[in-house]
């Protein structure tokens, strides 16, 4: 009798799609993000002499929404760095009685951002009064600095981009100075003897349209300098580059990742009759009668459970969610019915409450 009543079960969930069309069930799944690592800057405040408890106080500019640490040449450990605002990463080391920490240690900044990781090693001293000044170098090793440019913001305003481009000797390593600005800019070569970096303004920074911006270049342990000779502000005639023209989209961003989220719905009253007719006549096909009247009754019971069931499946909704992260370092969360026209790592733009593609 219970062979009958199980195989009863298999025909009474076969009925039911007739009636109600199911969607298979989904786990909420989500795509990892393709965001990048970048490290912008990487600066210390130097301590006088290295006696236990005096502090080390790094700061890392780079990609918003990471996780920074730095490593310490002469240190018993390290020191993981906070973000502080968008893209500023700070951290106090404190340095132990078993450090052994010099004016010749290196400090080393790690940032990652999902699975991509940046680093960068510190160019200037732990211990010292101050940062050592450039010095030139004899003629024939000296590495020359042909031209140090800006691509200025319309104003100096909180959120807007500072790029920075210096041209000279090839296979250095570049960076600059803002007066008003905490930390160094990392200048990376972007092609042959093409330095490039950029700041985003801070609300803690100071700057002028005529503050002085130092570019340095350094080959081996050696190191030259220019200043910058134009203002911080464009001009009317003025006309950013594209890169400038990118950073001007302020509802511009990323797609981060695209969950697929499930609600399972809720049954009425339809189901568990449906299911519990289909289970009686079933049972009642089972044994005589005590041993009818039991089967029937389970099969009333144990159909109308499933018949609910089925229901909730059938009743069950699915839609989808965007994560976007946008290029000021913030990110926003969209909800649509149907899957999106786009997938994770498509640049949009928000407008009105939803996504467009940029190309």
């Amino acid at each position: 009798m219970h062979k009958r009543i199980v195989l009863g079960w298999f025909a009474l969930v076969a009925l039911f799609p007739l009636a109600f069309s199911a969607n298979p069930a989904h786990a909420q799944h989500s795509v990892s993000s393709a965001a990048t690592a970048r490290i912008d800057g990487f600066d210390v405040e130097p301590v006088k002499r290295a006696t236990p408890g005096s502090e080390l106080v790094f700061t890392l500019y780079g990609s918003p929404g990471g996780t920074a640490a730095v490593q310490i040449g002469g240190a018993t450990g390290g020191v993981v760095l906070a973000e502080t605002e968008a893209g500023v990463y700070e951290g106090i080391y404190t340095i132990r009685q078993r450090d052994r920490i010099t004016a010749a240690s290196t400090a080393t900044a790690n940032l990652r951002v999902g699975n991509r990781v940046a680093s960068a090693i510190l160019d200037e001293p732990l211990v010292g009064t101050g940062r050592p000044q450039a010095r030139a170098a004899p003629s024939a090793a000296a590495p020359k600095i042909d031209r140090f440019d800006v691509d200025p913001p319309a104003r100096l305003a909180v959120g807007e981009e500072l790029i920075l481009t210096l041209s000279g000797s090839p296979g250095g390593a570049a960076s600059a100075r803002i007066a008003g600005v905490k930390g160094k800019i990392v200048l990376n070569e972007i092609k042959t003897g093409v330095y490039e970096g950029s700041h985003i303004i801070k609300s803690r920074d100071r700057i002028a349209a005529n503050a002085v911006v130092t570019g340095n270049l350094r080959i081996a342990n050696r190191e030259t300098s220019a200043v910058l000779d134009q203002s911080l502000v464009a001009g009317s005639q003025h006309r950013p580059n594209a890169r400038q023209a990118a950073r001007l989209c302020v509802n511009c961003g990323v797609v981060e990742a695209i969950n697929v989220i499930e609600v399972k719905g809720q049954g009425s009253y339809l189901g568990p009759i449906a299911g519990g007719v289909a289970g009686a006549l079933l049972g009642s096909q089972v044994g005589h009668g005590a041993g009818n009247t039991i089967a029937t009754v389970v099969g009333a019971a144990g159909g109308a459970y499933a018949g609910g069931e089925i229901e909730k499946r059938a009743k069950t909704t699915k839609h989808y969610e965007v994560v976007v992260r946008l290029d000021n370092g913030g990110s926003k969360t969209f909800s649509y019915a149907a899957q999106p026209g786009f997938a994770v790592g498509a640049k949009v733009k928000v407008a009105n409450g939803t996504l467009t593609v940029v190309q």
